[in-house]
């Protein structure tokens, strides 16, 4: 049910908690392009425990979230979920596929009473089995970011799926860092996903502007997934590395070309470059010459266009003697020749 390139436009938090600025977030999204958006379907109840001590505070000095209790961050982060169904019937009046990442069995649940086409699992629920196997049992098209997760963990998971489910799963790489760092996001690892998964891969992508993601085109990733957000400077949990309108049209944009300029293997010209044959260069009369003229190297030229006989052969036509008159600026032939 995917084309491909899938481009994603993650809303996450960024909406704060603000109908209208999903609904405007949407539709710049389709503007720019994107394929698909995507929700989170969690709340602070159904993500941790309303907890006070040190275990439940991002104590990170690096994190975007810093000093932040669990409980209270996603209680600002998670998208009401009365806001679905008219967020996800706006989407698709767009255009667009809308879809979801659940966060445990109740949001699964609920997805499926709206219907939706595809999930996502997150790459910190990569590991929840439980959650992996009731995706599973929908039957639907899933994906997968793997942030994170050691070859074991994959494997366990995708293993997981695929015993319940014969449905399409797409494998995202993935860096777990907020934003990421451009060294640390490992692209070769997209085609080692593909090959030892036997699955469309594709990449998550956290760090900022749009070099990761087209690049990652090039390697074989087929579905892009972005944090998109109306303006960075406003704010929003997820803004410092997510995509303005003008970015992801830039990244669709470009991922298109990407993903169109890869082909396939093909030597010989394509159909679009027989025509530049013509100037590929030739043997050509530099000089009027009699019938009887034994050619010397002087006589004739390698140039432009491709009309005469082949460059290869130079060493052949020296020495030959013309059987006509031949004029500047004529293409040698082997008719020409005694």
């Amino acid at each position: 049910m995917l084309t491909y390139p899938f481009v994603i436009a993650e809303l996450s938090g960024n909406h704060d908690q603000d109908f209208d600025i999903a609904k405007a977030m949407i539709k710049a999204a389709a503007d720019a392009g994107v394929d698909a958006i995507k929700l989170q379907t969690y709340t602070a109840d159904t993500m941790t425990l309303n907890v006070r001590n040190e275990e439940f505070m991002i104590g990170e000095a690096d994190s975007l979230w810093q000093g932040q209790n669990l409980y209270d961050l996603y209680g600002k982060a998670c998208t009401p979920w009365e806001w679905h169904q008219p967020l996800f019937d706006y989407a698709n009046s767009l255009g667009l596929v809308a879809f979801s990442s659940p966060f445990d069995a109740s949001a699964v649940a609920f997805l499926e009473s709206l219907n939706v086409p595809l999930y996502k699992v997150a790459s910190f629920e990569l590991t929840d089995i439980p959650l992996i196997q009731k995706i599973a049992a929908t039957g639907k098209p899933t994906i997968m970011s793997t942030g994170m997760a050691s070859i074991e963990e994959i494997e366990e998971a995708v293993a997981a799926f695929r015993h319940i489910s014969e449905a399409e799963l797409v494998l995202l790489k993935c860096t777990s860092t907020y934003p990421a760092k451009m060294e640390d996001s490992n692209l070769a690892t997209i085609p080692d996903l593909a090959q030892r998964f036997g699955c469309r891969v594709g990449l998550s992508d956290h760090t900022r502007g749009i070099g990761a993601a087209v690049a990652s085109i090039a390697l074989g990733a087929s579905v892009i997934e972005k944090h998109f957000v109306l303006d960075r400077s406003a704010g929003g949990v997820d803004a410092e590395f997510s995509m303005e309108p003008s970015e992801m049209t830039a990244l669709v944009d470009n991922c298109q070309q990407a993903y169109a300029a890869i082909g396939t293997v093909k030597y010989g010209g394509s159909e679009a470059e027989q025509k530049a044959k013509k100037y590929r260069r030739s043997i050509y009369i530099a000089q009027d010459l009699p019938a009887g003229t034994l050619v010397q190297p002087e006589h004739i030229k390698i140039i432009r266009p491709s009309l005469g006989v082949a460059p290869k052969h130079w060493n052949e036509v020296i020495g030959r003697t013309l059987n006509t008159d031949v004029q500047l600026g004529q293409p040698l032939s082997w008719d020409l020749l005694n």
